[in-house]
């Protein structure tokens, strides 16, 4: 006697749920580069949907509108930093160690579609109450950086005089491989990434 299932064309819950992810994702994959190539206030929903040849309304039934896509996409990155920071702090090592590897996945994370999207697109097109949620964010990825250089100044791994400006100069350095970046290019991510903060903490690093 067969005792297997039977088979139904209707899907079980999981498989909705999953459904309906995939489907979500599809579209701030398709939004989140368009974004980034044409500029969010030159695209429109009704763009998104025709690369995906999907109808507007679906977009509102997945996401939202504009702005909450938009903010959608940006938390995604931020959420990506964010883990970048907890991964580096749960290492052994010194406090250089961990500054270094939380830089390189920074610089990975921005040169990638989210990332690239928190930097390339200016929080003043957000809608108040997304914007306010965005800098909360935000606020939580500098504290992080900010954490990681003073901890290599206090157990002495770099020399640092100033910690709020050296994390200025480090945010500020990598930002801008969001924008110059070829995601085509020769170099990948993460080599382009070891390159830059090899250089960057050069300035740091204690003298014999």
């Amino acid at each position: 006697m067969d005792k297997s299932a039977p088979q139904t064309p209707f899907r079980n819950t999981k498989e909705r749920e999953q459904g309906r992810a995939a489907k979500r994702d599809a579209v701030l994959r398709a939004a989140v580069r368009m974004f980034n190539q044409r500029g969010y206030h030159t695209t429109s929903l009704d763009d998104v949907a025709s690369s995906l040849s999907i109808s507007k309304p679906l977009i509102y039934h997945y996401l939202g509108t504009k702005d909450q896509v938009l903010f959608e996409c940006l938390r995604i990155g931020l959420k990506r930093l964010r883990e970048a920071a907890e991964e580096a702090a749960a290492l052994q090592g010194t406090g250089l160690d961990r500054l270094k590897i939380f830089l390189r996945r920074y610089a990975q994370v921005i040169m990638d579609d989210f990332g690239r999207c928190v930097i390339r697109t200016g929080d003043e097109a957000l809608a108040p109450e997304s914007r306010a949620r965005f800098r909360a964010l935000k606020r939580e990825i500098d504290q992080a950086l900010r954490s990681f250089v003073q901890e290599a100044a206090n157990d002495g791994s770099a020399q640092i005089s100033d910690v709020k400006l050296t994390a200025f100069a480090f945010v500020g350095a990598l930002n801008w491989s969001a924008r110059w970046q070829n995601p085509e290019g020769e170099l990948p991510p993460g080599e382009i990434a070891e390159r830059l903060v090899d250089i960057l903490v050069r300035g740091i690093e204690p003298r014999p």
